[in-house]
């Protein structure tokens, strides 16, 4: 990496980030909405008429990590028992071990039978889950471990059930259904393995083409890693330690799918099939909603160029909201003033997206066609059951503009009385569910690292070695590196949401 990018780097963990201007939360009725029986029914029959007229479908899945996290527990308890600590009866390694014949990757020949020693059964059951002793699962990214166990006697990785969901909701016309999954390198031929034990059988049983791209994150978006003084940590051979920049990363990878329509959901969000007819539907539902809301603002910014008197080649796709007061004022005219008025009561009421006021008739237009000449995305809400994690507000921006956003805990100044009182009434959660329109009115792919807030990243304090550090992140996927796309929230249930956060949350309901 050249030294400026990491000078540039270090200089922003001096300044910080600014805090993110919370005007209210997202709640139903405002920011959020809840969509009744016809209102569903109308988003799925409009899913299923006009699915067609997009230029292809794809479902993206983040799913570079290693499954560490969801490890973290046992690896402590394997370590205290490594050092002749007994652990308790009720701690995660304890549970786990009680119930080891009941997850999906249980494998006798691999585990040991009980031993009277229930300490020394414990250890050898997280060495034989975590290390290369047995599965090692401490070392392999979360898609590739087996999620579900089925009646027939399948055992299903979190990868394969994408897989499943993918034929479900995303399928094109032509039979095919197109998964973009971002992994890391070294875990490659672990994927592809998990995908050539399933894809003859599921194409069969399912009647599709699975087309998948496996992406990786670019290490050029990796971000220097500093000390508490901000200074630069260097590794053994001198040079400064890298460190990969968060999901915020992948807009990048986002940007290069050539589908229209795209559906983004985490690796670890998926469920038993059994679940799957509430889960599709409520899928087909964000996908209906996001056609319908990129119907509306189409047809806005075709009725806006049938207005402007110069050639439809002038028109740029985004313009400075504001523009020099010009005499001779084409746009002021009745007929573009009720037109602005119907869109900025649209956008106000629908997007929550108040623009400053213009100084005259051409500013107005240009500035509702840049706002409405973006990238769309629909992201399903639930209600929040204490999840820890991002949740959806209303920001004002410093043009003065408000708009949806997806903030995380961090991005919010709880010192402030406002914003403390913002969080304090949130209603609702960001399980990552998310429909995207990333073509424009004219067909055109958006460059969507253009939309991004460059000041919407975050700081986050890591470790390297037993060494304390700080970490740059850049601008989440779904936070400030969509900051500036038109949002819509909607209300989906919870039984839609499903993370296996820890291996002991595959003991839940909804992966039995």
């Amino acid at each position: 990496m050249d030294k400026a990018r990491i000078k540039k780097q270090v200089e922003r963990f001096r300044k910080g980030f600014p805090w993110m201007t919370i005007v209210d939360p997202a709640t139903p009725g405002k920011g959020i909405c809840v969509l009744d029986e016809k209102m569903q029914e109308e988003a799925l029959t409009y899913a299923k008429e006009h699915i067609s007229d997009v230029k292809g479908a794809c479902k993206f899945v983040p799913a570079s990590g290693a499954a560490s996290r969801m490890f973290k527990d046992i690896f402590a308890g394997m370590a205290a028992l490594e050092e002749g600590t007994a652990i308790a009866d009720d701690s995660a390694l304890a549970r786990l071990t009680d119930h080891i014949g009941e997850f999906a990757f249980y494998d006798p020949a691999v585990f040991p039978a009980d031993k009277e020693d229930k300490q020394a059964r414990r250890l050898e059951v997280a060495r034989k889950m975590l290390t290369a002793d047995g599965l090692n699962y401490g070392s392999c990214p979360k898609g590739v471990i087996r999620f579900h166990r089925y009646p027939d006697g399948e055992c299903r990785t979190a990868f394969a059930e994408h897989l499943v969901e993918g034929q479900a909701y995303m399928r094109n016309a032509d039979g095919s259904v197109n998964l973009t999954v971002t992994i890391s390198p070294e875990h490659r031929p672990l994927f592809e393995a998990a995908l050539q034990e399933v894809k003859d059988a599921y194409e069969k049983r399912y009647g599709v083409n699975y087309n998948v791209r496996f992406t990786y994150q670019d290490p050029q978006t990796d971000t220097v890693a500093v000390d508490s003084r901000n200074k630069p940590i260097l590794k053994e051979d001198g040079t400064p330690l890298m460190r990969p920049a968060g999901h915020g990363a992948l807009i990048f990878n986002l940007n290069d799918v050539q589908e229209e329509l795209v559906s983004i959901k985490n690796i670890d969000n998926v469920a038993s099939e059994r679940l799957l007819p509430d889960t599709a539907r409520w899928k087909t539902i964000l996908i209906g909603r996001a056609l319908m809301l990129r119907e509306r603002i189409f047809g806005y910014l075709e009725e806006l160029d049938m207005l402007d008197p110069l050639p439809s080649s002038i028109i740029y796709p985004r313009v400075p909201a504001h523009s020099p007061l010009i005499n001779d004022d084409p746009y002021a005219t009745d007929e573009a003033q009720l037109l602005c008025n119907e869109i900025e009561e649209f956008l106000r009421s629908e997007l929550c997206v108040e623009i400053p006021l213009q100084h005259d008739c051409r500013g107005r237009v240009e500035a509702l066609r840049e706002k409405l000449n973006r990238p769309i995305r629909v992201c399903g809400m639930v209600r929040n059951q204490g999840e820890s994690g991002g949740g959806p507000f209303i920001i004002k921006a410093k043009d003065g503009s408000t708009s949806l956003q997806i903030l995380e805990g961090v991005q919010i100044d709880k010192s402030n009385p406002a914003s403390a009182d913002a969080l304090s009434r949130s209603t609702h959660f960001n399980p990552v569910d998310i429909v995207c329109c990333i073509r424009d009115y004219k067909g055109e792919k958006f460059n969507l690292p253009d939309f991004v807030d460059e000041e919407a990243g975050f700081i986050s304090s890591k470790s390297y070695k037993g060494r304390e550090l700080k970490a740059l992140e850049l601008p989440g996927l779904w936070n400030g590196s969509m900051s500036d796309w038109n949002t819509a929230f909607v209300e989906v249930p919870l039984d839609t949401f499903n993370p296996v956060k820890t291996v002991l949350d595959l003991l839940r309901p909804a992966h039995r």
